[in-house]
């Protein structure tokens, strides 16, 4: 049954990709040359199995990018939590796919919380935060959209 939940949930999130939110298929896609610089920003923290994500990300332009995906893959399996917020779908045991919604070029953001619990107590894990998909919106400095971050079961905020 999670192996079928899995399937299902992975071919929602490609028609969100594929599509957009509330996309249509007459939709105009990006300018051809678009450009955009997006980063992700935040903390996470861990503590007696429970996992806290606090995200932002933003496009410092300059084109306004409609949609993009956002992905956080931990190193360790994870036992789900309360729900995932409605953009947000698990993509794996270790992976969950979020959509930012549309950011204006030069400010626009996006927020995301996440509170999640591993299968286990681990001691430390590792979070992958990356850009998974940007509407086809080309990002030349991608820096600072990628980050691994250590993460020690103290409860601290590991800023990215």
């Amino acid at each position: 049954m999670r192996g079928l939940r899995k399937g299902v949930l992975g071919v929602a999130l490609a028609a969100v990709v594929v599509t957009g939110a509330g996309g249509s298929a007459g939709a105009v896609g990006p300018a051809a040359g678009a450009e955009a610089d997006l980063s992700h920003h935040g903390h996470v923290s861990l503590w007696d199995g429970r996992v806290g994500v606090w995200l932002v990300s933003e496009n410092h332009g300059p084109s306004d990018v409609s949609q993009a995906t956002v992905r956080l893959a931990f190193s360790v399996p994870m036992a789900g939590g309360p729900e995932l917020p409605p953009a947000c779908l698990w993509s794996s045991d270790r992976v969950v796919s979020c959509r930012t919604g549309a950011l204006r070029a030069v400010g626009g953001a996006g927020e995301l919380v996440l509170d999640l619990r591993t299968a286990a107590f681990p001691e430390e894990m590792t979070v992958e935060v990356t850009t998974a998909w940007r509407d086809g919106v080309a990002d030349l400095n991608r820096g600072n959209d990628r980050h691994r971050v250590l993460v020690l079961a103290t409860g601290d905020p590991y800023v990215f």
